[in-house]
């Protein structure tokens, strides 16, 4: 087995710039998916190129929002790609539309198999699933699991993907054991499973992988909870991969990241809505490739 620092899933050479499809929703107002990935992956010299599952006047926190389902247009964007011979390094992939859209990151990664592939399964925090998410799609979004290099499920849509019951965020390091053996099994190279908390003032992110060795790396935890952190919590951390920094380092770096973040948040006015504040720390991640 492999210690987590000695794992890297890119090699950052020469001056020419990583292409990363990033496959998420759009929301007009409010933290989150599109808006997040492209200046984080942006910061860390990464040429994004969205794949857009959808468009929203708002994220799903706000009592009013309008979606627009883009699956419709998927085939056709995508022909395009690959009539223009566009090259992809990774593909990243988040929050869907729709349970057809499945198939359409399954096409990207046929299309593009020497990309690296980071799926973050976003369908639910807390024990629920979001209000967009019907059972049709959780079960869809388990076909996205077999050949990710990197699964970034908080417990919650562990929970769905594997079928073992949800016990609250905070459980004993034999339950983060099982849920994570349970996804490598299903087919995840490495499994980042986000979010674990008990009553010390630190939360806990744990990695493991088929040939990575079982581990926790914690941080301080902020006493607040915001909408957006596990958009950019997996961005920073696919930022810092593409950088060229090592698995462990990319978990470590992501998660005082999201809390440094976090911290100057509450300065901004509709924080609790709009969610997370990053653009003025985005400095940080640029300096990763110092």
């Amino acid at each position: 087995m492999t210690a987590a620092k000695d794992l890297y899933l890119y090699k950052r050479t020469g001056a020419v710039l990583p292409r990363i499809a990033a496959v998420h929703d759009l929301c007009g107002y409010g933290k989150c998916s599109l808006g997040v990935a492209i200046p984080v992956l942006s910061a860390a010299g990464c040429d994004v190129c969205p794949v857009p599952t959808s468009l929203f006047s708002a994220h799903t926190r706000f009592p009013v929002f309008h979606m627009h389902d883009t699956t419709s247009m998927l085939n056709a964007y995508l022909d395009a790609w690959q009539q223009e011979g566009i090259q992809l390094d990774a593909i990243y992939s988040g929050f869907l539309g729709s349970a057809e859209q499945v198939s359409t990151i399954l096409r990207l990664n046929r299309e593009y198999p020497g990309a690296l592939r980071l799926v973050d399964p976003v369908m639910g925090d807390g024990g629920k699933k979001y209000a967009t998410y019907t059972d049709e799609m959780c079960e869809a979004m388990k076909g996205l699991v077999e050949g990710s290099d990197i699964l970034t499920p908080n417990l919650t849509e562990a929970s769905i993907l594997t079928g073992i019951p949800y016990e609250g965020q905070d459980v004993p390091r034999e339950y983060v054991g099982r849920i994570m053996d349970a996804l490598l099994g299903m087919g995840a190279k490495n499994v980042i499973l986000k979010g674990i908390v008990h009553d010390d003032g630190l939360i806990r992110n744990y990695v493991a992988g088929q040939d990575v060795d079982f581990e926790e790396i914690s941080g301080p935890l902020q006493p607040f909870m915001l909408h957006g952190t596990g958009d950019l919590y997996a961005s920073t951390l696919l930022a810092a991969i593409m950088a060229g920094k090592n698995l462990h380092d990319a978990v470590a770096f992501a998660g005082m990241f999201v809390f440094d973040a976090m911290s100057i948040t509450p300065a901004q006015p509709d924080y609790e809505l709009r969610g997370i504040s990053f653009e003025s720390r985005l400095g940080k991640i640029a300096a990763l490739l110092a």
